[in-house]
C-alpha cells in the first residue's frame, strides 16, 4: 500500500528501452505511472543524471552485467536512468524517513521518465542549496569518488592524489573532495577540459595527450583512476614506495569482462608487491549519499553540471558521453 497526497497520472512519459543494443534502441513511449513498493517512494522526478553505468545496462556490455542480475537477454527495467532528483509524491507503508512532498536526490529505478521509483535506503534528502538539477547528476559518481578516496584510499591530509578523468563524473567528484580533505591534487584531462579541472581545484592539471605523467618522474600517495586504460604497471610507477591505487573505472577490453581485466590483474598482483594495489564496488546506501550531502551542503563540493537534454534527447546524451564529448556530468532535465 503506498500512501499518495499528490494526484498522480495513469501513464506518464519515459524513454524505454525492449532489447540491448546501442541508443537507436532508445523509445519515448507512454507508460503506466509504476507504484511504490512497501519500502519504496514514488518520486516526480526533476533531473536525471547520464553516466557510463547507463551506457553499461544499455548496451548490455561486458557481458559480466547481465551475469549481475541486469538482464540476460533484454534490460530486466525497460526505462533507463539512476540518478535521480524530484519530489516525492507517493510512500510506501514501511517507509520512515520520508513523507510526500519531500525534495529528494539519490538512485532511483527508471529514472527517464516523469516519476520513477526509489528504494527508501538509497535516497536522501536534497540539500536546500542545490538546484534539481545540480542533485541528479551528484549521487553515483559523488558516493563512489567518496568511498575511493575514504573508505578504500584512506586519505589523509597532507598527501598527494593522482585523479585520472578528472573532467568526468566521479574524477570532478574526486578531485573537490580530496581538496576538501586537505590533499594535494592534479588532475588528468585533456587540454580542451583543463580550465574545468582548474576550477575543480586542482592544484595541477596535466594533458594526457602531451605529458608523459606515468614516467615515474611525478610520485603519488594515491591514484585513483576513474576509467583510463592505462597498464597497471605504468600506473604503478607513479605511485610512491607504499602508495595506493583505487581503479575505480576501467573502458575497453573484450565483451566479456570489458575494462575489468585490469581490475582482475591488480588486485592479484597486489599481495606481491609493497604498493596497494586495489579496486571496489560502489555501495548503494543513503548513508554514503548522507555523507556526500555534507559536502555539498557546504560548498566544499559543487556538482560540474555539463551539457542539459530533455526525454527526446537522452539518446543524444549518452552518445555525447561515450564519444567523450561531455565535460563534467550531463544532465536529463525533466520538469523545470
Amino acid at each position: 500500500m503506498e500512501i499518495t497526497t499528490q494526484q498522480t497520472p495513469d501513464t506518464m512519459s519515459a524513454v524505454v528501452q525492449r532489447s540491448f543494443g546501442s541508443s537507436e534502441t532508445l523509445r519515448n513511449e507512454k507508460v503506466a505511472v509504476p507504484v511504490a513498493g512497501s519500502d519504496q517512494v514514488l518520486i516526480e522526478v526533476h533531473a536525471a543524471g547520464v553516466d557510463r553505468g547507463v551506457w553499461h545496462l544499455m548496451t548490455g556490455l561486458p557481458y559480466l552485467v547481465r551475469l549481475a542480475g541486469f538482464g540476460f537477454t533484454k534490460p530486466k527495467q525497460p526505462v533507463p536512468g539512476l540518478d535521480v532528483s524530484g519530489r516525492v509524491v507517493a510512500i510506501g507503508e514501511n517507509v520512515t524517513r520520508f513523507e510526500v512532498g519531500d525534495e529528494v536526490f539519490g538512485i532511483g529505478s527508471g529514472a527517464y521518465a516523469e516519476y520513477a521509483v526509489g528504494d527508501e535506503k538509497k535516497l536522501s534528502h536534497k540539500p536546500a542549496n542545490l538546484s534539481f538539477e545540480q542533485a541528479a547528476v551528484a549521487t553515483i559518481s559523488g558516493i563512489t569518488a567518496l568511498q575511493a578516496l575514504t573508505d578504500v584510499g584512506n586519505l589523509q591530509a597532507g598527501q598527494s592524489v593522482l585523479v585520472i578523468g578528472a573532467s568526468g563524473g566521479v574524477g570532478s567528484y574526486a578531485v573537490q573532495i580530496a581538496k576538501a580533505m586537505g590533499a594535494t591534487v592534479a588532475g588528468v584531462a585533456s587540454k580542451s577540459k583543463g580550465d574545468l579541472v582548474r576550477s575543480l581545484g586542482a592544484d595541477h592539471v596535466i594533458d594526457y595527450r602531451q605529458d608523459d605523467y606515468l614516467d615515474g618522474t611525478a610520485k603519488y600517495d594515491l591514484i585513483v583512476d576513474t576509467g583510463g586504460r592505462n597498464p597497471v604497471r605504468r600506473l604503478r610507477r607513479a605511485l610512491s614506495k607504499e602508495g595506493t591505487l583505487i581503479i575505480a573505472g576501467g573502458e575497453g577490453g573484450g565483451k566479456v569482462t570489458g575494462g575489468f581485466g585490469r581490475q582482475i590483474r591488480a588486485k592479484i598482483l597486489s599481495p606481491f608487491v609493497s604498493q596497494r594495489l586495489t579496486t571496489f564496488v560502489s555501495k548503494e546506501h543513503h548513508s554514503h549519499i548522507d555523507r556526500l550531502a555534507g559536502f555539498l551542503s557546504s560548498g566544499d563540493v559543487v556538482p560540474a553540471v555539463g551539457e542539459e537534454y530533455d526525454l527526446d534527447s537522452v539518446a543524444q546524451a549518452i552518445d555525447d558521453l561515450v564519444a567523450g564529448r561531455a565535460a563534467g556530468k550531463s544532465v536529463v532535465v525533466i520538469k523545470k
